[in-house]
């Protein structure tokens, strides 16, 4: 006769909601306390090093640039800061991700932004690119459609741009203004996959804007980085696409794998609330990593590009020399 095994699951395990901040700090053991020691230094010293960074950008870099080179070092900072905030108390983590999530669509608008001021403004860049096409097959909409036409620059198509990345930011915060009073409602939760449930339909949609928005900057950055070269916005672009993956995709996975149960729980934690304790931990290491490279990338005068009149010259006076030698030939 088969013996029956009795298993004996912790109640915490079952338990969807997060544990109360008092209760993990009493379950903290030396290595917890270490480790949490230390993630919260990361923080502030992320924190303290973008204030002081402000104050240089304030200072030495001209208006309205220094706005937008502001808003965009910000990034790590805010997200470091509200995963600390979400890593003490664990039942605040919806707010702080939404918090993060509001600032860093502005910050999506601000690079488009700031990709038009590094080339003189709104005035300048029209100038330069007037009578020119730009290539709109580039990600992550049209990457793959290489039969789009070239579409000529114009003030319509700047404009059109600009909404196109400035409705993430708007419409981002609504939503999220909504999804807290659904939360508070008790409608809305990130656990509830049902067909019916509002997670399953504002997130999509949401994610939907994102991509439209980050579409624009993908037009700009793939048509005028040449020129840029000198300014180091290949790297730049880099850490804000890193910070969009790490931001975004990676905690949605994190999510995902949680609420499957492949990751264990460990009480007072459930699989899901420790899934996202881990994914606010791993954040705050990654944008303490991720605030030093933007530091030295923004935190340096540069100096400006040429007129569109110097490019000429150039271009005439390589061409002569070209056709000099060709002549000598």
């Amino acid at each position: 006769m088969d013996e029956e095994l009795n298993i004996t699951v912790d109640p915490a395990c079952l338990r969807l909601e997060a544990p109360l901040a008092l209760d993990i700090i009493m379950q903290l053991d030396t290595f917890g306390l270490c480790l949490y020691s230390m993630l919260s230094f990361m923080s502030l010293l992320t924190l303290l090093l973008y204030l002081e960074q402000c104050v240089y950008i304030y200072k030495k870099v001209p208006y309205p640039k220094k706005i937008s080179i502001i808003w965009i070092s910000g990034a790590s900072p805010v997200v470091a800061t509200m995963a600390c905030c979400g890593m003490w108390i664990p039942r605040a983590i919806m707010i702080t991700d939404m918090t993060s999530n509001c600032y860093f669509a502005v910050v999506v608008y601000k690079v488009l932004v700031l990709l038009i001021e590094e080339l003189g403004g709104m005035r300048d860049f029209l100038q330069r690119f007037s009578g020119k096409t730009f290539r709109i097959n580039t990600g992550p909409c049209c990457c793959c459609c290489a039969c789009l036409p070239r579409v000529p620059v114009s003030r319509g198509m700047l404009f059109l741009m600009k909404l196109g990345s400035m409705q993430y930011a708007v419409l981002k915060t609504v939503f999220s203004v909504l999804s807290v009073i659904l939360w508070m409602n008790g409608t809305f939760h990130l656990t509830n996959l049902k067909i019916n449930s509002a997670m399953i339909w504002i997130n999509p949609f949401v994610g939907v804007l994102l991509v439209i928005s980050i579409w624009p900057i993908g037009i700009v950055f793939m048509n005028t980085k040449i020129l840029m070269r000198s300014l180091k916005i290949i790297p730049k672009y880099a850490l804000y696409q890193l910070t969009l993956v790490l931001c975004q995709l990676q905690t949605s996975i994190i999510n995902i794998l949680a609420l499957n149960g492949c990751i264990a729980c460990a009480p007072p934690l459930s699989s899901y609330a420790r899934g996202s304790m881990l994914s606010q931990q791993i954040l705050i290491m990654e944008m303490f990593i991720i605030s030093l490279f933007t530091r030295s990338l923004y935190r340096r005068l540069y100096d400006p590009l040429p007129s569109e009149e110097h490019d000429n010259e150039q271009n005439d006076k390589a061409a002569l020399k070209a056709a000099l030698e060709e002549h000598d030939v």
